[in-house]
């Protein structure tokens, strides 16, 4: 079956090129996903699949029906939205709309959730039902949820993802078992202070110069009051407050970003937060609001699906290109909240050139070694096969 797998890509490939060029050059953002989802549909009808859109939104499902001996659902999700950056690649196929870019690589997931759907639909049917879903707004991280929220996971047994990843080289397979990302959370803080003169500190509270302590002291007690070994990162990226370079501040306000791999660790931020914030401005006489934001949870793969793609990756490419992820990314992946609902696993896919400089994900002048797409296809389609051939559990 992996020869017959890896046949039908490689002669796809021409074509998968062709479809993660037309949709590279149309990026649209998240949410808006429109003309993406509308061709995303048209390939899957081409291929036999029934096709449900405007899920989540702008999402689409494909379903490929399995010969119903085995009453198993095995989801595969990609998602399709660019980001809002003026993209600099001078590539033949550079996006065509202004400040609009796949800098990400979602046109290659895209492309190999329609190329898994376009090899599976070709071999002899399998026992059970293959669900695709086409996510929307990864990016803002609501997609899984509005596609969670219309059906997209209702009576899925396992799913499976892929995410490319620049400094694995283009035709790698990255596999990491347990915390693939980290939980992503909101965190806006505003200091409450009064109002006086810039000569006469001592008549006014200063917001400002409370906020910097504030600054200040939630990044000295992380280290002290956290296990190393389970890390967390907070990130104050914008502040906002004053009027006039002579009037001390009555307010600030404060927004960040705060993220962490363990779910014990995740519970206690929070309150951890606040406690810092209240100690500060109760020293200083001034009060404030917390308002933290649960976001999305860590990526936490499934072990005996994560060995599921190890074992398809390593039978059919060998494995000098398995590459084994020892740390986790502090990145965040809506993925996350499909494996509320059921088990799953997401792998990187390398797409790195060994000859030239990788940029960065988000980077204007990220490029894909595109021979990535059939690597991603091939072990999609052959760990859907593998999956099939796995008893259920008791």
């Amino acid at each position: 079956m992996l020869s017959r797998i890896k046949e039908i890509a490689e002669t796809l490939a021409p074509r998968l090129i062709e479809i993660r060029r037309h949709i590279h050059a149309h990026p649209e953002l998240s949410g808006q996903e429109y003309q993406t989802a509308a061709y995303v549909a048209g390939v899957l009808s081409s291929c036999g699949l029934s096709v449900q859109e405007l899920v989540g939104k702008t999402g689409v499902i494909g379903e490929l029906e399995g010969i119903g001996q085995d009453d198993r659902l095995l989801a595969i999700r990609t998602d399709m939205d660019a980001l809002p950056i003026q993209e600099r690649t001078n590539l033949a196929y550079t996006s065509r709309f202004k400040g609009m870019m796949h800098a990400c690589g979602h046109d290659v997931h895209t492309t190999v959730g329609l190329g898994t759907a376009m090899v599976l639909s070709q071999l002899d049917p399998l026992p059970g039902r293959v669900r695709f879903l086409f996510q929307p707004a990864e990016e803002t991280a609501q997609g899984a949820s509005w596609m969670i929220r219309d059906g997209a996971m209702h009576h899925v047994n396992a799913i499976l993802g892929v995410h490319t990843f620049p400094s694995i080289l283009g035709g790698c397979v990255g596999i990491r078992y347990g915390a693939l990302t980290a939980a992503a959370d909101d965190l806006e803080i505003v200091i409450l202070g009064e109002s006086g003169h810039g000569a006469r500190p001592h008549e006014a509270i200063d917001a400002i110069w409370i906020a910097a302590q504030v600054i200040t002291t939630l990044q000295q007690a992380i280290s002290r009051t956290h296990n190393p070994l389970r890390p967390v990162v907070l990130t104050i990226g914008q502040i906002s407050g004053g009027r006039a370079p002579n009037v001390i501040a009555d307010q600030v306000r404060l927004v960040g970003t705060v993220r962490s791999l363990h779910p014990e660790t995740s519970a206690e931020l929070p309150g951890w937060v606040e406690s810092i914030v209240d100690g500060v401005c109760q020293m200083y006489g001034a009060r404030y609001t917390v308002n933290y934001r649960r976001g999305v949870p860590s990526v936490q793969n499934d072990p005996s699906l994560t060995q599921l793609v190890e074992v398809a990756a390593q039978e059919a490419w060998g494995s000098d290109r398995i590459q084994r992820l020892d740390e986790p990314s502090l990145g965040a992946e809506d993925f996350a909240l499909y494996l509320e609902h059921a088990p799953g696993t997401m792998f990187r896919l390398g797409v790195g050139y060994g000859d030239q400089a990788n940029y960065p994900l988000h980077h204007p002048q990220f490029q894909v070694n595109e021979m990535a797409i059939v690597t991603g296809v091939v072990t999609l389609a052959y760990s859907a096969y593998l999956y099939w051939q796995q008893q259920p559990p008791s």
